[in-house]
């Protein structure tokens, strides 16, 4: 399902980029999706997955990184 619904929670002021090769140090075309609360789940260099839906994405997390976003859920 796209969009809000039950136990969604919404980042606001999430900023989302395609970022071009060659440009702002980019080595590669790719999307930032920045925003603070995902250094929380996601750690800088780790490495997880993402797979295309209708509408958008879903980015995978390991185990670690869903112990951490249950931590964050609770704490809101």
């Amino acid at each position: 399902m796209s969009g809000p619904g039950a136990g969604k929670i919404r980042l606001w002021n999430a900023k989302v980029y395609i970022h071009q090769k060659g440009k702002s140090g980019a080595r590669v075309m790719h999307i930032d999706v920045e925003h603070p609360s995902l250094n929380k789940i996601i750690l800088p260099k780790e490495v997880t997955y993402a797979s295309g839906k209708k509408e958008g994405f879903f980015v995978g997390l390991k185990k670690e990184m869903i112990k951490r976003a249950e931590r964050y859920v609770r704490k809101r």
